[in-house]
């Protein structure tokens, strides 16, 4: 990422700024190599003309020996990593011949030593953002491919069997006209439990989000004529909890749709100290009361460990507000992963923060050898705390730990002197990091402003006073980028396995809406089409069976789909097999099929509704006895309107799994979906519009179904 690389950028060139103001201007063509071998190239070329710069810069300006640090850093990662020792050696011997002051030469060893872990740090951390950020997509797909193999287990071992069980028994009740009743009777039982467990698997992944409750929500609402709006700020998979808060949602939103009097409603999610928060706001009710479908839930949500409340705000709307405890992350992640989620082994961000500690206590080590004896002890345990301070940031914003730093770094001056002025630059990263820049910086350059005016206090030469308030500033801004690094690695890991668990859940709302709304509908027409062959005469059973058998075979697409392989739909093929369905419950049906050739996804997120549509005719419309589907297409835009008489009232706003599938699948075309009931007719009408960029996109000639009728 950009940002990673500026800041590892900055921090080279931080370090390296020390030794230019020094005296030593070669300083910036060793910054400019090690820049090229940390981004560009990894060749033995560069990493031999690193070392003659190197050392030609060292031995031919007298350079700080510290420089040689660049290079065994980056010896340390490449295949001549063994002699990375032998420069850290050499520069003690260069440090050593110079002037003979041991104090001085271990002083420069422990310096060596610290640049030659940092710049290996930097490179590799460097190396983990990067591929942290590209392989997101992949541990995404790689989540997604888990998560179908074990859903395809999953059906495969019920629904496939049972499927299985249906074609044999269809096929033998065939072969076999004599015996055909009761074998009749068992494919009933079986696919009377295939739904069944259809159904339950279905709601099972659904339960997992309240996304497709949400969505559903807002088209019941919008369709009641009433502004809606969501402000979801809970993380996903929520589990068992998202059941419940589903169930509260579904139930307070159809109680506003119901009563008909709000114009506006506000639907919010929150996570709250450990908890998921729900609340529906609606300004459509005068009293407290909360209705006896809410009753019910209270008590289920109290079994949960959570709390469920009505009641009128100040400011005079009704609110029903939920809450349950959030689920562990780390409960859903898929077998087979780590610590670190969908992980690749130890991560940036641990390494980023190694990589601080490592800096930080190379920095202690050189305060500490310039502190009398007598105060070692105190001064090291001073210093331990900073650093555990240093360490807390990069967790978040700590002011507690910053005003701990604070007394540590000014407070001991006194008993310490000038040795203690070099800990400032500990306090000056951690202010850049705890503060907005248009009040960080100023504080930094307090921070540095007040050591200059110490130094100028005890009375230190000039020349090793501008030299504490130079180190001071370069310490804090090389503190600042990697603690900024180390946040940076750990907001990228979460973020990449956000988008794996995101992933996963998109994975199982896909299951479920092609479980309810594909397997669902196959398994409702085969129990309705064995049902009828039962009641039949062996002859005309017979007929109704190859229908069954059709259907079953087609049932086993549809679970090859809902297991993730990808099957496009026809309108053509459904509004035929809707009126073979609903001729054998005695609904007629007219279909009028006029739309024009539609992309793929188009025609199958409307076959899609064509499929739920049919199955509620059956399920709640008992008494229907007609039924129309028709396509047209206005402008840019495609409607599907199918209509049934034998409707009641209370239909228009009941809520369901299967509406709130087809809500999600059409809101990501950008469709709609609105139902209503006129004079006894129940009416779905589903629009979606087309891109008129799209070359099939409402071109050619219609398909020309023309009207269809079936008894």
């Amino acid at each position: 990422m950009v940002v990673a690389r500026v800041i590892v950028v900055a921090v080279l060139a931080a370090l390296s700024s020390v030794y230019v103001l020094a005296g030593a201007p070669g300083a910036v063509l060793v910054l400019a190599a090690q820049l090229l071998y940390t981004f560009r190239s990894r060749a033995w070329q560069v990493l031999a003309a690193q070392a003659v710069l190197v050392y030609g810069v060292t031995l031919g300006s007298g350079a700080s020996v510290v420089l040689l640090g660049f290079l065994a850093g980056s010896l340390l990662v490449s295949r001549w990593w063994a002699a990375a020792p032998l420069v850290v050696f050499s520069a003690v011997v260069i440090a050593y011949a110079r002037g003979g002051d041991v104090p001085r030469t271990l002083d420069l060893a422990v310096t060596t030593v610290l640049m030659t872990l940092i710049v290996p740090g930097l490179i590799r951390l460097v190396e983990r953002v990067d591929e942290l950020h590209a392989t997101r997509p992949a541990l995404a797909a790689a989540a997604v491919g888990e998560e179908r193999l074990r859903i395809a287990a999953e059906l495969s071992d019920g629904l496939g069997r049972g499927l299985a069980a249906i074609i044999v028994g269809v096929r033998r009740a065939v072969a076999v006209p004599a015996g055909a009743g009761e074998v009749l009777g068992r494919v009933v039982e079986s696919a009377r439990r295939s739904l069944a467990e259809a159904r339950t698997a279905a709601a099972g992944y659904r339960a997992m989000s309240l996304g497709p409750e949400l969505t559903t929500a807002r088209g019941l609402l919008e369709a009641a004529g009433i502004a809606v709006e969501v402000r979801a700020g809970h993380a996903e998979p929520l589990g068992p909890a998202g059941a419940l808060l589903a169930a509260v949602l579904r139930e307070a939103v159809t109680d506003v749709a119901r009563r008909g009097t709000a114009r506006t409603c506000v639907i919010e999610t929150a996570e709250e100290g450990g908890r998921v928060v729900l609340c529906v706001h609606d300004d459509g009710r005068r009293t407290a009361e909360a209705g006896d479908g809410l009753a019910d839930l209270a008590e289920q949500v109290e079994a949960a460990g959570g709390e469920l409340a009505s009641g009128l705000s100040p400011r005079g709307r009704h609110t029903v507000r939920a809450a349950l405890p959030a689920p562990d992350p780390a409960a859903d992640r898929p077998a087979g992963t780590g610590r670190a989620g969908w992980g690749l082994g130890p991560g940036a961000a641990d390494v980023s923060v190694w990589l601080l500690a490592a800096v930080l206590v190379g920095f202690s080590l050189k305060a500490l050898l310039a502190v009398p004896q007598h105060l070692l002890l105190p001064a090291a345990a001073m210093l331990a705390v900073i650093v555990v301070m240093q360490l807390r940031s990069v967790t978040g914003r700590h002011m507690a730990a910053l005003a701990v730093m604070a007394v540590l770094t000014f407070a001991p001056v006194p008993v310490f002197g000038p040795v203690w002025l070099g800990v400032a630059g500990f306090l000056a990263g951690p202010v850049l990091l705890a503060f907005r820049p248009l009040v960080a910086w100023p504080l930094a350059g307090l921070v540095v402003a007040a050591t200059a005016a110490l130094a100028v206090r005890l009375a230190l030469p000039p020349p090793a006073a501008v030299n504490i308030t130079v180190s001071t500033l370069v310490t804090g801004l090389v503190v600042y980028s990697l603690l900024r690094l180390a946040q940076l690695a750990k907001e990228l890991a979460a973020a990449r396995e956000s988008l794996a668990r995101s992933a996963v859940v998109e994975e199982r709302l896909r299951a479920a809406r092609d479980l309810h709304d594909l397997l669902g509908h196959s398994l409702a027409a085969i129990l309705l089409k064995c049902e009828l062959a039962r009641r039949l005469p062996p002859e005309r059973a017979r007929a109704e069976l190859a229908d069954v058998l059709a259907m079953a075979e087609r049932a086993e697409h549809d679970l090859r789909a809902v297991s993730g392989e990808h099957r496009d739909l026809s309108l053509a093929a459904e509004a035929d097999s809707a009126g073979t369905t609903l001729a054998a419950a005695h609904v007629r049906v007219a279909a009028e099929l006029a739309h024009p050739p539609l992309p793929p996804e188009v025609e199958t997120a409307l076959s899609a509704v064509l499929r739920e549509a049919v199955t509620n005719v059956l399920r709640h419309s008992p008494s229907a006895r007609h039924c129309s589907i028709a396509t047209t297409a206005e402008g840019d835009v495609v409607r599907l309107l199918v209509r049934n008489d034998g409707a009641r009232a209370a239909e228009a706003r009941r809520g369901s799994s299967g509406l709130g599938n087809l809500t999600t699948r059409l809101a990501a075309l950008g469709g709609r979906l609105t139902t209503r009931v006129a004079g006894g007719w129940f009416e779905l009408e589903a629009r979606v519009p087309v891109r008129a960029s799209d070359p099939a996109a409402l071109g050619g000639d219609a398909h020309g179904v023309g009207a269809v009728a079936r008894v």
